[in-house]
């Protein structure tokens, strides 16, 4: 690069502006001493040094606020503007720098040093012409903001230093890049320079370009997602479905807002409410997934009832519906009591045993009324698969929750009485045992987390007051026997089942039926004659059945004209029902000899049971029928040897054993029977088929027996009594150490039969034989 001679030209400072030599540029110059610096080169030789400030705010410029390094460039063309401005055309000519400044008081001269380009190039400097030149022709197609025209100008520049000017001159450069490029006067450090500067801005528009991309695609997706939601609306709009699945959205949204669910609930359901908006209404899983939302919407979660804790009115609304129960009762009104005190007691788990039609599902819903609790029931019987109470997972086809989630959602509230129905006749097989599943239903300490396959959430079934039903308590496994809180339901006196009747049984046939009390009327001793003569039973189910067929038989009378009113007595029930069922009075009309009544206890209830012993010539087989289970066939066998033992003392052949063969048999042999209660019956018939004593008719007995002859205790005394005291038995024979279940008898039986208790089968043949065996 060669250097010149210094001159002295007029100063333009310039701000926020830079001018590269070849470059051609209008100006705008209103300052005094820069009109002033115009005006003189005008007047010499139209040459002019321009240089930029460093700070654009300052108005009167001095040396140090300029750069060194500018460019002298030549007036081509000057214009007055009408606002006093003057509109230059400039051209630079070439790089120069102040090596001297002078103040001329209305303007500014600087003594310059000018720096011209090497008018030679060389291959290094083409390599780097030619990288330039792809490089800009890169950022250009990136930038969009040069023309391609800016471009073919460029290309055709042959000098390196120019082309490097040009370049930069057209990149977004900051002033104070600008002028770091205008101060290198080494082509080759200029053209490098350049060359980096333009590679970073080539690599900024890439990354901005690729931001952009994804901005873009972002906002389109939006934007479709809109456009498309806008379609579907209009869509609906148009076919009537003014709502659609946004609205159908917003409503569960609202009702799940409005369930009053616990927080990780609630959390839970908007979770899958997200899914189902953004699930397609034609997938399966929307429908499963509204179907769970739905459920979870229903389920009362804090909807409570509040108790009606007004005992004596509890007690009044109990006495009304139900005749007898005392247990039942008092134990409802301790729960009342207790929950009054406290406050806080967790529902019991109460289980009513007892035969059918002893009233256990009536008095279940009637303490729901006494408690003003709403009332849910659900039949177990047959129920033999898990799922039917924890459900199925929603994974299934057709999945839903099990019965008692169903049963709480028909209840509406939190704390109902919950009725499970026939919990005995659960059943299990290859798809689970649901008598485990109830284990935690029935737990006071677990049931507060109850968890459902279908809604996978805890659910809190701790203020729910459990009553259970069962016919017969054996059949219930162990574990869940003992979560709930038995109460026995024996069975009703004769007593009993005419208030009943009279109370309940017969208004509600008599309004069934379409009648009036003044068309059909009942007297005491007409319903006395249904319970004895018709009826067999520990409830009243029976009894309700021929009182409907009463009711029939009397609309029949009054619609076809015959009678109007009409009055039920003892003499005229045989019209109505036909002949006598049962026969009531004496088990046995006379006294015979090897016929033992005997009392059994089934499911039904209470029965008496002819336990018939017969001799015939042959060699001591002991023959055994009736449809005997193994407990009566080893009683049979046990009565036997005792009576063998002590043949001697009951004046009996010794030897009877050898001459005769003994049958033993239990009448209606179609129905299974066992226990352990036939021990001294099976003894005492033995003994008076040997002895040819006949046994009082009127006696009933109950006991195990030992080969020793004690004579062990046993179960349902209660209903067993009942059961002889309907057959007309006087005298019941129990075990001594069943003394105290004798208080469980109703005071009404207990007052017309005589308990003989005993020890030993001694002194059961001396109540039971007549001319009683002395020993």
């Amino acid at each position: 690069m060669a250097n010149t001679k210094e001159i002295i030209v007029p100063l333009l400072p310039l701000r926020g502006l830079l001018v590269y030599p070849t470059m051609v540029l209008h100006l705008d110059v209103g300052r005094e001493k820069s009109v002033q610096a115009l005006e003189k080169a005008m007047v010499d030789d139209h040459l002019i040094f321009l240089t930029t400030q460093k700070d654009i705010s300052i108005d009167d410029p001095i040396e140090d606020d300029l750069y060194q390094m500018g460019t002298l460039t030549k007036v081509k063309q000057m214009l007055k503007l009408p606002n006093g401005t003057i509109r230059v055309l400039v051209e630079g000519l070439q790089r120069a720098e102040i090596v001297s400044f002078f103040d001329e008081k209305d303007h500014y001269v600087v003594s310059i040093k000018p720096h011209e380009d090497e008018s030679t190039k060389d291959v290094e400097d083409e390599a780097l012409m030619r990288t330039l030149l792809e490089y800009f022709e890169q950022y250009i197609k990136l930038s969009k903001k040069v023309s391609a025209e800016t471009y073919s100008t460029v290309s055709d520049i042959e000098e390196p230093g120019r082309l490097a000017d040009i370049v930069s001159s057209h990149l977004p450069l900051k002033l104070k890049e600008k002028q770091e490029i205008l101060e290198i006067t080494t082509i080759k450090e200029r053209l490098n320079r350049v060359i980096e500067i333009i590679h970073n801005e080539k690599e900024v528009l890439n990354l901005e370009k690729k931001i952009g991309q994804r901005v873009k695609k972002s906002m389109e997706r939006t934007q479709k997602e809109y456009y498309l939601r806008e379609q579907m609306k209009a869509i609906q709009k148009e076919l009537g479905d003014k709502e659609g699945k946004t609205g159908e959205v917003a409503d569960l949204a609202e009702k799940i807002q409005n369930a009053n669910m616990p927080d990780h609930i609630l959390k839970a359901a908007l979770k899958e409410l997200d899914r189902y908006e953004k699930v397609p209404s034609s997938s399966a899983e929307s429908s499963v997934i509204r179907n769970y939302l739905e459920w979870l919407i229903s389920l009362p979660w804090s909807n409570a009832t509040e108790d009606d804790l007004d005992i004596l009115k509890a007690e009044r609304i109990l006495e009304k519906e139900h005749y007898g129960l005392e247990k039942v009762k008092e134990r409802v009104l301790e729960y009342l009591a207790v929950q009054q005190l406290t406050n806080s007691l967790k529902g019991p788990i109460l289980c009513l045993a007892g035969p059918p039609g002893v009233g256990k599902t009536s008095l279940a819903r009637s303490i729901a009324t006494s408690l003003n609790r709403n009332f849910v029931r659900i039949s177990l019987g047959g129920v033999r698969d898990e799922s039917e109470i924890r459900g199925h997972r929603r994974t299934y086809v057709g999945a839903m929750p099990g019965r008692i989630i169903q049963g709480m959602k028909k209840a509406g509230t939190i704390n109902p009485v919950f009725l499970l129905d026939e919990i005995d006749k659960m059943s299990s097989d290859f798809r689970g045992d649901p008598s485990a599943a109830m284990l935690e239903v029935l737990d006071p300490e677990q049931n507060h987390t109850f968890s459902d396959h279908y809604i996978e959430e805890t659910y809190d079934l701790s203020k729910v007051l459990f009553i259970a039903t069962a016919n017969d308590l054996s059949t219930i496994p162990g574990p869940l026997r003992d979560r709930m809180e038995i109460i026995t339901i024996s069975g009703y006196t004769e007593l009993e089942k005419i208030h009943i009747a009279k109370d309940h049984l017969f208004p509600k046939q008599v309004k069934e039926h379409g009648l009036s009390k003044s068309q059909l009327q009942i007297r005491e001793d007409g319903i006395r004659n249904i319970v004895r003569y018709y009826t067999r039973e520990a409830g009243v189910r029976g009894l309700e059945r021929q009182l409907a067929t009463v009711c029939r038989k009397t609309a029949k009378i009054i619609v076809s004209g015959e009678k109007k009113r009409l009055i039920i007595t003892e003499k005229n029930v045989e019209e109505f029902l036909g002949k006598p069922k049962f026969r009531y009075g004496q088990a046995e009309i006379e006294d015979q000899v090897g016929v033992a009544t005997g009392l059994a206890y089934t499911t039904v209830g209470g029965d008496t049971l002819q336990i018939e012993v017969s001799l015939s010539p042959g060699k001591g087989k002991l023959i055994l029928t009736g449809k005997l289970g193994d407990v009566m066939k080893e009683s049979a066998q046990a009565a036997f040897s005792y009576v063998r033992s002590k043949a001697k003392e009951l004046e009996i052949d010794e030897q009877f054993h050898e001459k005769h063969d003994i049958h033993i048999h239990v009448p209606e042999g179609a129905v299974p029977k066992d226990g352990p209660s036939a021990g001294i019956t099976i003894a005492t018939a033995l003994v008076s088929a040997l002895s040819g004593k006949p046994i009082h008719k009127e006696v009933g007995m109950t006991g195990e027996i030992t080969l020793r002859g004690r004579v062990l205790p046993i179960g349902g005394v209660k209903e067993k009594t009942l059961s002889a005291h309907r057959a007309g038995l006087t005298k019941i024979i129990l075990p001594k150490d069943n003394e105290k279940d004798i208080d469980d008898i109703p005071e009404s039986v207990r007052e017309e039969l005589d308990f003989v208790l005993v020890s030993h089968v001694d002194e059961v043949l001396k109540h039971a034989l007549s001319n009683g065996v002395e020993l």
